[in-house]
């Protein structure tokens, strides 16, 4: 994860923070937590997000290709 240090922020000409940048694994980070609390409002996708997580019946990657011929 990146270090707090690697986040810069963006200021106009009076100093003022106009906007940020950080490092692209961090905002991967950032977008999978709001894409996740997104879902979770939802109880019904709550729910089979759940199911999903605790699921471990499921067949491995390179099956599910050949079963679908791709």
């Amino acid at each position: 994860m990146p270090a707090i240090d690697d986040i810069q922020f963006v200021t106009d000409s009076e100093g003022r923070a106009v906007g940020v940048l950080v490092p692209i694994e961090l905002w991967h980070e950032i977008e999978s937590e709001r894409e996740t609390a997104y879902l979770l409002k939802s109880e019904a996708m709550k729910e089979r997000l759940l199911a999903a997580r605790d699921r471990h019946d499921g067949i491995p990657l390179e099956q599910a290709r050949a079963k679908l011929g791709i």
